[in-house]
């Protein structure tokens, strides 16, 4: 099954974007909601280590990128969100652009997601874009052989077909906003059709 070819292969700058609402808002989350959803996200992953989520929207099956539903919280954050997703997403000009996952991660500091790609099939398609609400300078994102920072409230693309990790090498917590997106209208891969053909009835 090969990736989307539209996707990057390294890490693609999206541009700033206007998180302050949405910041004030994450920076307010109390302990409790934190340690509640992240007991009950849907994406538990040996890799992701000690990072905590949030999740808002996610993915039906994780061989099919085309079946999403949004979870309790998505009601309430939506206003907030959306404005953001709009604006990271403006350069691609997608007319009927879909958000499968979104979700916020906190990343402790001193934390490290460990090198993985993310092997699941409906991954394989949608960009992966990430928009930093608080880091700090000590915070690397490593894709294959290369280290990045992205700054808060900067939106960017990351290679997620690569092998990448992630050090908080600073003395603060790193959350993100992370979302997957892909173009409705884009035709589908061949591949998909034998993906489906192999899914339970």
């Amino acid at each position: 099954m090969y990736p989307n070819p539209r996707k990057t292969t390294s890490i693609r700058r999206l541009g700033g974007v206007d998180i302050a609402a949405l910041k004030a808002a994450v920076m307010a989350i109390p302990e409790e909601l934190w340690s509640a959803e992240n007991a009950d996200k849907p994406n538990r992953f040996e890799a992701l280590d000690a990072t905590a989520h949030i999740v808002f929207r996610f993915i039906s099956n994780m061989r099919d990128w085309r079946s999403s539903y949004s979870r309790p919280l998505w009601a309430e954050w939506e206003p907030l969100l959306t404005p953001v997703l709009a604006a990271a997403t403006t350069d691609y000009g997608y007319r009927n652009g879909v958000f499968p996952r979104i979700m916020l991660a906190r990343m402790p500091a001193g934390g490290v997601i460990q090198p993985h790609r993310d092997a699941n099939p409906a991954a394989k398609w949608p960009h992966k874009i990430h928009v930093p609400i608080q880091t700090n300078d000590q915070v690397q994102f490593r894709i294959e052989d290369q280290s990045y920072h992205i700054t808060e409230g900067e939106a960017a693309e990351v290679n997620n077909m690569g092998v990448h990790a992630v050090v908080n090498g600073g003395d603060t917590p790193r959350i993100h906003l992370i979302f997957e997106y892909y173009d409705a209208d884009q035709p589908e891969p061949e591949w998909l059709a034998t993906l489906a053909a192999q899914q339970p009835a």
